[in-house]
């Protein structure tokens, strides 16, 4: 028998450590050749790093939330057949990892069976709030329900499996009952990227908003127009192409928004492709995808493209190239879009285009009071390289070209 001692692989882009996000084995499971280890989180993305041998594992090198730094040791698996030089034998493994900051567990009893047990009492499910929340309402106990998660973690559809083959309990709630129990939510994996990113976003930039009211009734006419006529053939249009389409009409005239910020450097990049990230909520956390050279697609083709990295993003298989480089971001909360919003930039990007919802209001037209489809844009903008003059002017531009919509077709 011989160790194989896996280290953390370099990911390049000058990655000098990763967050355990997720084991997908533990001490005692045989492994095959290239089967998924351990997901790793970057600053860009999630990666999933496979085993080069098949074995047995012995110890795992870190717990989920840790940061390991590149070269540290990840995983040591025994395998059959002549040592490895300059790997250690399996006798030092009864301790914990050279590099490990606390003991290793003991290698457990053999894997369980393929369909996942119920969480047994003693323990605490694994599920996010979401899904606790929904448990609640169903009046499903968590421990009961089967997980088929990454590590133990309980998803919707284990909700739905359980829901369908034992039904929902009985309504949880309590009345005026008083409440005692608490949740404690540990922000690792993208959770904290996210609230790394955000805060030194705040911290560094200094963010004016700027509201606008735009009327869509025209849009939104066209839009169902053009559903009718092609969205067979094409595609469904929803209102998100359309909006990408204006933006990069609207960058033309104002290129200065179109730019990232190298606040170090004191340097304004202005680009002529155009990037635009799309905010995207995952049930791991808020993810942007990017649309590459939006500039290059038509309405449908952004919309065919859009849908894929949404697809993508929600799966946990978007890539590190379809997460980077954008040049300016869309952030719409659809439906729940509310009246008025304060996006957050994301940097180096010096500008993020927010999308409230459409709402039926009366307005007054030609002397009358009439119904029309409103919408309002809620944008920020990174103050100390684009003056307040130039965002108002950009955003009506964008009003402009959504309030006229046969001009997003004309070149």
């Amino acid at each position: 028998m011989a160790v194989h001692v896996i280290k953390m692989p370099d990911l390049g882009e000058g990655i000098a450590e990763v967050e355990l996000v997720a084991w997908r084995v533990k001490s005692g499971d045989r492994v095959a050749e290239d089967q998924v280890l351990v997901d790793v989180m970057t600053d860009k993305a999630t990666v999933e790093i496979p085993s080069p041998v098949v074995g047995k594992v012995l110890a795992l090198g870190g717990e989920v939330g840790q940061v390991l730094a590149v070269g540290a040791e990840l995983i040591r698996i025994e395998v059959e057949g002549v040592d490895v030089a300059g790997e250690a034998p399996a006798a030092v493994l009864k301790g914990p990892l050279d590099t490990a900051p606390a003991a290793m567990p003991s290698a457990p009893a053999p894997a369980p069976p393929a369909i996942p047990p119920t969480q047994p009492p003693s323990d605490k499910p694994i599920a996010s709030p979401a899904v606790r929340r929904r448990a609640w309402e169903l009046g499903i106990d968590l421990q009961q329900v089967a997980a088929t998660g990454a590590g133990g973690r309980i998803m919707q559809a284990d909700l739905d499996a359980h829901v369908a083959a034992y039904g929902a309990g009985t309504s949880a709630v309590a009345g005026l009952a008083q409440r005692h129990d608490e949740e404690r939510v540990p922000v690792i994996g993208l959770r904290r990227r996210i609230a790394q990113k955000m805060q030194e976003s705040k911290r560094r930039i200094p963010h004016f908003t700027y509201v606008e009211e735009v009327d869509v009734t025209e849009l939104e006419t066209l839009r169902a127009s053009l559903n009718a006529k092609w969205g067979a053939q094409r595609g469904h249009l929803t209102l998100l192409p359309l909006l990408l389409r204006a933006m990069v009409l609207a960058v033309r005239e104002f290129p200065q928004i179109n730019a990232r910020f190298d606040d170090e450097a004191g340097v304004v990049t202005r680009h002529g492709a155009v990037h635009i990230g799309i905010a995207t909520q995952t049930e791991a956390g808020l993810m942007v995808p990017v649309l590459h050279h939006a500039e290059a697609r038509d309405v449908w083709a952004s919309a065919a493209e859009v849908a894929r990295l949404a697809q993508a993003a929600r799966a946990g298989k978007a890539t590190r190239d379809e997460l980077t480089g954008a040049t300016l971001t869309l952030s719409s909360l659809g439906a729940l879009g509310g009246i008025v919003s304060t996006p957050v930039i994301n940097p180096p990007e010096v500008a993020i285009v927010g999308v409230n919802r459409i709402a039926l209001r009366p307005m007054l037209r030609d002397g009358a009071v009439v119904a029309r489809q409103m919408m309002n844009l809620s944008s920020s903008f990174d103050h100390r390289v684009v003056d307040g003059l130039d965002a108002a002017q950009f955003v009506r531009a964008l009003r402009g070209y959504l309030e006229s919509p046969t001009t997003l077709f004309v070149e």
